[in-house]
């Protein structure tokens, strides 16, 4: 929607939300919160959360996206009628749970393929009243990404809830520990750094050689996992989750030294892996490639919304993230010296040096500064097809976000879970992963009629079990 406008009246949108709202790209964030107890609605409920809590947090939730006089996108602030936002779907009462389970399953697919109106602020809140089997409710957030990353909009959201044992203080997150070495290791360490130095460049030279590879000319192979067709992300989808133990992840973690992201992300590749091999036998070793989300911030837990928006905080918010391309390790390369078997702990190994590796390349600075340079010499338009070719060419997404350690409410509703999903991403599979008390609980958004989604959880489901069984046993404390 092009409209004339002052310049200086309005905030200019960073380039990142020009990105995810383009007419190349338009992605958002669905958050699904699981209602313990059945929902008792009550219209002033959410509009008084809205107005009172939601909306104030930030100057998005009360804006709307506009292009000024010199074609640059601007947010432009507007009155917000809440009652545009507040969904309540209306489905037959006292049927079995399965119907619901349908019902809601129908409903997000139609909620991924809807496009918010370009007139009025980005986001909606949909009361699913009706139980499944998963929850006695259930009340969805849908914001659009161009409002910011999974980081500031999970800040938002968190801000809209309470502790459940003590309202009054703040929700807590896991601390990120950091290795501490020793004298001795740190002598040591020094004499690596030159080889890591070399070593990093050459890194660096390749990762950013493939990164930009990816998003124009090199593409995955057509698999059981990518139809690599035109307009995938216009096409229903089947949202399936399943759910681990902290604990258990943790006792992976540890047995092998890594973190709980290589191990999650080891899980995903080998059990994605087991279900092309179960689809197609000839396929199953196809080239494919992981986008691996990582956020760019020092991340030490979340700050307050309050805090995000102070000038030059060290957790701004808005969109701060890469994506970092992991290529799916063949099962073939992955068998055990005897040749026996798969070695389903090589999957999260493999997972753990490729991460690393990555992560420490100038890759991701270099990446980030091409996109800049892009939009200054072709436009947010040409930077945005980049990035969509970049999700198109490769196979499945892969995102994760750390949830509060205490159980929370809204609105007097304890929360029995929660997950998220990233729509209109070019891609038939994508998977978010989210922790919440001592529960990490996985998503999969796939393709609705190409991917089968409870084949997939089982795959996925079967691969945690291969890992944590061969951990333990491997594991040096183990007996």
């Amino acid at each position: 929607m092009d409209i004339a406008l002052e310049e200086e009246a309005f905030e200019p949108a960073s380039p990142s939300s020009q990105y995810l709202n383009s007419s190349n790209l338009s992605l958002c964030v669905i958050a699904v919160l699981e209602s313990k107890i059945p929902i008792e609605y009550e219209e002033s409920l959410p509009l008084n959360l809205l107005k009172d809590v939601f909306v104030p947090i930030n100057p998005r939730f009360s804006s709307i996206m506009v292009t000024g006089k010199k074609g640059t996108r601007k947010w432009k602030r507007v009155e917000v009628n809440y009652k545009d936002h507040i969904k309540t779907p209306i489905f037959p009462s006292e049927k079995p749970l399965d119907f619901y389970d349908e019902c809601f399953s129908n409903y997000i697919s139609n909620l991924a393929m809807e496009q918010f109106p370009q007139n009025r602020p980005f986001w909606e809140i949909h009361i699913f009243k009706y139980p499944t089997n998963d929850a006695a409710g259930s009340i969805i957030f849908k914001l659009h990404h161009s409002l910011g990353d999974g980081y500031s909009l999970m800040g938002a959201l968190l801000s809209c809830l309470q502790r459940v044992d003590n309202p009054s203080l703040p929700l807590t997150f896991p601390s990120r520990q950091r290795t501490t070495l020793s004298s001795k290791d740190k002598a040591f360490s020094v004499l690596k750094v030159v080889p890591r130095f070399f070593k990093g460049i050459v890194n660096t030279v390749y990762d950013f050689g493939e990164s930009i590879l990816k998003g124009t000319f090199v593409e995955d192979d057509r698999t059981a996992i990518r139809s690599g067709d035109e307009g995938v992300e216009f096409r229903p989808i089947v949202v399936t989750t399943k759910t681990f133990s902290l604990d258990s992840l943790k006792q992976i973690k540890a047995s092998l030294n890594v973190t709980i992201n290589d191990v999650i992300t080891g899980i995903v590749q080998y059990g994605t892996r087991l279900y092309m091999q179960g689809v197609n036998q000839e396929s199953c070793n196809g080239k494919c490639t992981a986008l691996v989300l990582f956020n760019t911030r020092a991340l030490g837990g979340y700050k307050s919304v309050n805090d995000m928006i102070k000038p030059n905080s060290d957790m701004p918010w808005g969109n701060h993230f890469t994506f970092l391309p992991v290529s799916l390790p063949k099962l073939t390369n992955l068998t055990k010296r005897d040749h026996s078997s798969i070695n389903p702990l090589a999957f999260v190994q493999k997972a753990h040096r490729m991460i690393d590796r990555k992560r420490n390349s100038a890759s991701v600075w270099l990446t980030s500064k091409f996109l800049d340079t892009l939009r200054k010499l072709r436009g947010p338009e040409a930077t945005a097809r980049f990035i969509h070719g970049s999700l198109k060419n490769t196979s499945m997404g892969l995102t994760n976000l750390i949830g509060p350690v205490e159980e929370m409410a809204l609105a007097n509703h304890p929360v029995k879970g929660l997950y998220f999903m990233v729509t209109g991403v070019p891609q038939s599979c994508s998977v978010t992963m989210v922790s919440y008390v001592d529960k990490l609980r996985i998503a999969m958004v796939v393709e609705k009629g190409f991917i089968d989604p409870n084949k997939l959880k089982s795959c996925i489901d079967y691969a945690f079990d291969s890992i944590f069984k061969a951990a333990v046993k491997s594991s040096p404390v183990a007996t």
